[in-house]
């Protein structure tokens, strides 16, 4: 894995509305993120590729600042 260097900016998602209802392929997405439970916030590192994911299921997560 690449070392995080020290300048890395953070940020935190929240899994706010349960996926239950919607297609596996946004399920992958959330639990993806690390996010097992509702209501549950992590912080991960600010990169393109997570906002990207975070991009895909807006109506299940949001960025928490």
């Amino acid at each position: 894995m690449a070392e995080e260097t020290q300048n890395t900016s953070k940020i935190k998602i929240q899994y706010y509305r349960s996926s239950i209802g919607y297609p596996k392929s946004q399920k992958t997405v959330v639990k993806s993120l690390g996010i097992t439970k509702l209501n549950q916030t992590v912080e991960r590192v600010d990169s393109p590729s997570i906002r990207g994911a975070v991009a895909k299921v807006p109506h299940l997560l949001k960025i928490v600042q």
